[in-house]
């Protein structure tokens, strides 16, 4: 079982029969390279780099955008619904939107989505401020956990402090049932998402990390040295889940650099897939564990 946590669709082919938003999509991402994908492309991207299941998460600042959602909850069930065994898919709501809680109810209730995407640094948030209070008590209510953007942005109007690893202990510690992710392993602040894992059972992370033009040299770099990889072997094998940020990194790459870190196969088959089970509360219904 082979689970990418972090995969955002937002050039997925059918989803994107509006031009300006396809446009609007270019510009927030700050992604101008890449063309539309059509499913078979994205399936075949899978097989070649063993994936079984993509977690697709959508994007909504809708506040900062004259309220367009640069990629809605529906468009994801929309996804899922096309390819249910291969897709997973989260939601997304703007904090500061006065209807955030009622989308969620309806994301988790009606669309059945499987957790929450948020992004402090471009929703301008801290992960502590009380607004976000009515959020985390609906995903513990449905059992449903959060992924964050953890660390650098390279997303244009994001602001790094938010992001801070450290800015997300005290809701790690205040809701020690919400399961939590800190995506991108916080970089360049590992050491402080691997403080925050060995101290909150509730806290994962994903490899998700920015790579500059090797995946192997910065994973070599980040998973091994910046984080000593007999941490991760021996202490923080049950929270650290495969995760790619694709299209802005190359899943292929990834998934092959992580095989030759040195990691035992019994922690790979944790990254690869058994973590990401567990942060998920199980596979959504009707998936099959391959």
């Amino acid at each position: 079982m082979f689970i990418d946590i972090h995969v955002h669709p937002a050039f997925y082919e059918p989803i994107n029969a509006d031009a300006e938003l396809e446009e609007l999509r270019h510009e927030t991402l700050d992604i101008h390279k890449n063309g539309t994908a059509p499913l078979e492309h994205i399936f075949n991207q899978m097989h070649c780099a063993g994936l079984d299941y993509l977690c697709l998460l959508p994007e909504d600042y809708r506040t900062q955008q004259g309220g367009k959602v640069l990629v809605s909850n529906e468009e994801i069930r929309t996804l899922v619904d096309m390819a249910p065994d291969k897709f997973i898919g989260f939601a997304s709501v703007d904090p500061h939107d006065p209807e955030a809680a009622e989308r969620l109810e309806h994301a988790f209730g009606e669309l059945h989505l499987s957790g929450l995407k948020l992004h402090p640094g471009r929703q301008h948030f801290y992960p502590s401020d009380k607004e976000m209070e009515p959020l985390y008590e609906i995903c513990e209510k449905y059992g449903k956990p959060i992924i964050f953007h953890s660390g650098l942005s390279w997303e244009p109007d994001t602001l790094t402090k938010y992001c801070r690893p450290d800015a997300f202990e005290e809701l790690a510690a205040s809701h020690p049932d919400l399961r939590i992710c800190l995506a991108h392993f916080g970089w360049p602040w590992c050491r402080e998402v691997a403080m925050l894992m060995l101290k909150y059972p509730n806290v994962y992370t994903d490899t998700g990390a920015l790579y500059f033009d090797c995946a192997q040299e910065f994973y070599l770099q980040m998973l091994t040295k910046d984080v000593p990889m007999t941490w991760i072997d021996r202490s923080l094998r049950h929270q650290v889940m495969f995760g790619s940020n694709n299209p802005r990194f190359e899943q292929i790459r990834m998934t092959q650099a992580i095989e030759k870190l040195g990691f035992r196969e019994s922690t790979l088959e944790l990254i690869r897939g058994k973590n990401a089970i567990d942060f998920l509360g199980g596979l959504p219904e009707g998936r099959k564990a391959i």
